[in-house]
């Protein structure tokens, strides 16, 4: 009896032990961008915003500014990076690499706040990426008339932007679970519905609609922000919230 219990003490005590959060929102990134289509959206994400504005200064097109190039640049950023957090967490269902996860740490908050922790600095990494390589073209090949005013504010409203909408797609694959469908239902949601209600009902839209709200913020200075600020902080908690809700109730098996 007593040589049975000594055996079962180190396996109770390695299931009782819990992994420090830094070490698994460090494992969480290095998980995303392991698998071929996580290091492709998050490269694309990084590199395609700087080569097309390298692109329009080679055609002559002019940018009035940092700000308005940002607005633009980082908005797109915020779709493809919704992408990279979908995966992060419908991946590993539609793979049933989940399994592996919940297994080798139970509990499944923990699991949530380490992906949730993850995605935000992955976007806040990926938009800072954008900030520094777009501005890097912009000091060569913008004329003289193009004006660094507000630049501040917009890279630290492109860095916010990015990790939100990082994590928001990273709730939304939490709640849905498949990533197709949730790649599938966010785009078209913001892309088609967000758009059709911005033309029925432009005052409902200006109050829900992330992609414009990240839009606004970036272009916008410091006086002014509260609204878009608000919509996206109201995203990352409907959807975190509604991930983790569905998460802790849904069978693994």
């Amino acid at each position: 009896m007593t040589a049975a219990v000594l055996d079962r003490a180190p396996a109770v005590a390695l299931a009782e032990r819990r992994p420090p959060l830094t070490r698994l929102t460090v494992l969480e990134i290095r998980k995303s961008l392991s698998t071929r289509s996580g290091r492709t959206l998050a490269g694309t994400a990084a590199v395609l915003p700087a080569a097309g504005v390298a692109v329009l200064f080679a055609l002559g097109q002019e940018i009035p500014g940092a700000a308005p190039m940002l607005s633009l640049l980082g908005t797109l950023v915020a779709m493809l990076m919704l992408a990279v957090g979908v995966l992060a967490t419908a991946g590993e269902w539609t793979h049933r690499t989940v399994q592996t996860t919940f297994l080798t740490v139970p509990r499944r908050s923990r699991v949530l706040l380490a992906k949730y922790g993850g995605m935000a600095l992955l976007g806040a990494g990926i938009a800072a990426v954008v900030v520094g390589s777009t501005f890097a073209v912009a000091a060569v090949g913008a004329g003289s008339g193009f004006s660094w005013d507000g630049a501040g504010v917009a890279v630290l409203a492109t860095i916010a932007g990015g990790a939100a909408m990082t994590v928001v797609g990273a709730g939304i694959g939490a709640a849905v679970a498949n990533a197709p469908a949730a790649l599938t239902g966010t785009y078209l949601l913001l892309l088609v519905v967000m758009n059709v209600l911005h033309g029925v009902r432009p005052t409902w839209a200006e109050k829900v609609d992330p992609l414009a709200a990240t839009y606004e913020l970036i272009g916008r200075d410091a006086v002014g922000t509260a609204r878009p600020v608000a919509i996206l902080v109201g995203w990352v908690l409907v959807t975190t919230v509604a991930g983790a809700a569905v998460t802790r109730r849904r069978a693994i098996s």
